[in-house]
């Protein structure tokens, strides 16, 4: 099948990620965005892209040396503008960044396609590693090749954008150990949770598609005690829905009521943990903690050498709003990893500046307007 053929291709590739997968773009496209395959081959040989798959049959998978799914999403349909459109390459393109040759013509392109897409902007954050380990501390190692693919972006004119999709910063934990070095890599207040959660009657079942409503009811619930604006409940169900083969929930149980889950998902060795949900009902059970642990296990039977705990502070300090979610996600024995964020490339900087004048305050009002209809739909 063609949909599989461009992720075998990208699972080839360096630092394949989840968002970039023929599967994520089928979920965008069925909420107003386009998905657009481009292809890089040998040296000298032109980008190939479409808005289809089918290209990929007449491509060797042996010859490509980069790929990128980019999401396109016209903004003016009407008018002298109504070619004006934003694209957004979620953790991509997918190539050896240390190549400079390559970088350089990968780059080049996609600034043309830019330009030729009529794009306000073109928006990418792939994982290009600034660092690892909490800055400052006697874990922290920068990273060189970052820092030369950051300036390289500064001498093209692409800005570090206002608007960052995906969380710049996360904590990855190797899972390919056994039971015994996951659980000596923890801190100890986080094995003692454990335990406890183990001897509290807790237990994880795996989910299926007639738990999805309590699912969504649950991630609702969490989104309102924690501030966070979340979708409703047809988005994730075709999130879920057309992820089915490579994703599971989680779910804990006190005497057979569900108190918290996860659902987690994985793709070419990496497991990530993108969705969490919990009820106020017996978190001094601790399920959390049984859940990752058992999440842990579960990557690991996918054959999956990475978990990747999805997030971490974009400020290492108690001022962050991800910072108690950080002590908990580092309790579990994983690495800080630093990216480069989200970067933006402005054809026109005219309508790029109107825009991101504009878009903070579309923002706010549309995160207000779906808190107010979460709170309405949890009171119905």
């Amino acid at each position: 099948m063609i949909p599989s053929r461009w992720n075998e291709l990208i699972a080839a590739l360096p630092d394949p990620h989840l968002l970039q997968t023929f599967e994520w773009g089928q979920v965008k496209q069925r909420y107003g965005w386009q998905p657009l395959y481009l292809v890089w081959t040998g040296s000298g040989q032109p980008l190939a892209f479409s808005a289809q798959t089918d290209f990929l049959e007449k491509i060797d998978p042996g010859s490509v040396v980069a790929a990128a799914l980019v999401q396109k999403k016209n903004v003016i349909r009407q008018g002298f503008a109504a070619r004006l459109c934003i694209l957004y390459c979620p953790k991509g393109p997918l190539l050896r960044w240390d190549d400079l040759a390559l970088r350089t013509r990968v780059l080049d392109d996609l600034q043309s396609f830019a330009r030729r897409q009529g794009a306000i902007f073109l928006k990418l954050d792939p994982d290009v590693v600034q660092g690892r380990g909490v800055p400052g501390s006697e874990n922290d190692v920068p990273d060189a090749l970052g820092q030369a693919v950051l300036a390289d972006l500064g001498a093209r004119g692409w800005r570090l954008s206002d608007e960052q999709i995906q969380f710049k910063n996360t904590v990855l934990l190797d899972v390919s150990a056994t039971d015994d070095e996951m659980l000596a890599r923890m801190k100890q207040k986080t094995r003692y949770n454990l335990r406890l959660a183990q001897k509290k009657g807790l237990t994880v079942r795996p989910g299926s598609r007639a738990d999805w409503p309590m699912l969504h009811k649950m991630y609702a619930e969490t989104s309102l005690r924690d501030g966070f604006v979340i979708r409703d409940r047809a988005y994730y169900e075709t999130v879920w829905g057309l992820f089915s083969h490579c994703s599971t929930a989680l779910i804990a149980e006190v005497q057979g009521e569900p108190v918290a889950a996860v659902y987690l998902f994985h793709f070419a060795g990496r497991a990530y943990y993108i969705y969490g949900m919990s009820r106020e009902a017996h978190r001094d059970k601790m399920p959390n903690y049984l859940l990752q642990w058992q999440a842990m296990l579960w990557a690991r039977e996918q054959g999956c050498r990475v978990y990747d705990l999805w997030g971490a502070p974009d400020e290492f300090n108690e001022s962050d709003s991800m910072w108690g979610v950080f002590r908990f996600k580092e309790g579990l024995g994983g690495q800080v990893q630093r990216s480069m964020g989200a970067w933006d490339f402005a054809p026109n900087p005219l309508w790029y500046a109107f825009y991101t004048r504009l878009m903070p305050r579309l923002l706010n009002f549309m995160r207000s307007r779906g808190k107010a209809r979460t709170r309405q739909q949890m009171s119905a």
